[in-house]
């Protein structure tokens, strides 16, 4: 998955939801459960699934939802040994 646009990440009490647009349509939207992983281009997986066929299976299972958690104005993560990099920036 490459992303290089504006977005929304909305934190929930069961969930945080990451939302991508480019040219104000809607290119990713993420459901970031404590156990699943669910996009609205397939079904959820679970996050060990997610993390194997989109990050790194070396990941631990709760990486993604708490690399979006953070309440940090810059969040930025490279793994150049798995060809990984997420950077988000808050307005």
């Amino acid at each position: 998955m490459k992303f290089y646009d504006k977005g929304f990440i909305f934190k929930y009490k069961e969930y945080t939801q990451v939302q991508i647009f480019n040219a104000g349509t809607a290119i990713l939207d993420m459901k970031i459960y404590e156990d699943k992983v669910c996009r609205s281009t397939f079904k959820c997986q679970d996050l060990k699934t997610f993390n194997k066929e989109n990050l790194a299976s070396s990941y631990p299972d709760n990486f993604l939802k708490e690399l979006f958690d953070r309440n940090e104005k810059e969040v930025s993560f490279k793994d150049k040994e798995n060809g990984v990099f997420i950077k988000i920036i808050r307005d």
